[in-house]
């Protein structure tokens, strides 16, 4: 399984390919800010990890880019607070 996250800005999401399904986590672009507001695991997928793994690889894209992240979605924010390595990234 090829784990990595990669931003596809032009669908405005993080995704991440397991074999041949797209786990994903949309987002909106406020005043440079990122704005997660759903996740979407496969529900063949669901229970094996992949929306943590999206999570973290989404939070260090963001990281890397510089920007930081308003979380609107349930599962991210759960994410997020059981991660307090990335507390600095999440603003509002």
């Amino acid at each position: 399984m090829d784990d990595s996250v990669t931003e596809n800005p032009a669908a405005h999401r993080f995704e991440m390919a397991v074999g041949d399904s797209i786990a994903a986590a949309y987002y909106r672009l406020e005043d440079g800010k990122v704005v997660l507001i759903h996740t979407e695991v496969p529900q063949q997928l669901s229970g094996q990890g992949i929306g943590s793994k999206l999570a973290e690889g989404a939070f260090r894209l963001i990281r890397e880019s510089g920007r930081q992240a308003v979380v609107r979605c349930s599962f991210m924010a759960n994410w997020v607070s059981r991660h307090p390595e990335v507390n600095d990234l999440v603003v509002g």
